[in-house]
């Protein structure tokens, strides 16, 4: 073996570890950002009945009940991307809601805001399938769990 391969061979493991971590440590980074943001910044203003959130919900016809609805989703949401094992299933979850909002503000609100959801559903795709492998986990808790019950 030349003398040359050898070192190669370790600074090529040695640069594709740290952008692995990197990459983990801006995946985890961007998870709380969201989960905090679905938490505080969307679902909090729906659950304290917020009189922006209450008017747009009576807009919307939806009342009190549909805003606390959307809010508990919002906020399960939030928390569960901070779950391994539910990051990519709240992920998925909170991208069909964000699909939901998008439509609602294109044929109801006409808001100035229309694309935000749009624009939210970006980072929990990314979420979504850098997490995937937490799904496969998950289903195979459940298969084991389900398999004992039977």
């Amino acid at each position: 073996m030349s003398e040359t391969t050898l070192p190669l061979a370790t600074t090529t493991q040695a640069v594709a570890a740290p952008r692995s971590r990197l990459a983990r440590i801006s995946l985890t980074a961007l998870q709380v950002v969201l989960g905090l943001f679905y938490a505080f910044a969307s679902a909090l203003p729906k659950l304290i009945a917020h009189p922006s959130a209450t008017e747009s919900f009576d807009k919307l016809g939806w009342g009190h009940t549909g805003m606390y609805i959307i809010g508990t989703l919002e906020l399960a949401g939030g928390f569960a991307l901070l779950i391994p094992l539910l990051d990519s299933v709240a992920a998925v979850a909170l991208s069909a809601l964000m699909a939901g909002a998008f439509i609602v503000n294109v044929t109801v609100i006409h808001g100035p805001y229309v694309a935000t959801p749009l624009i939210l559903i970006l980072p929990l795709a990314l979420v979504a399938w850098a997490r995937r492998g937490h799904t496969t986990e998950l289903l195979h808790l459940v298969r084991r769990r389900v398999g004992r019950q039977v």
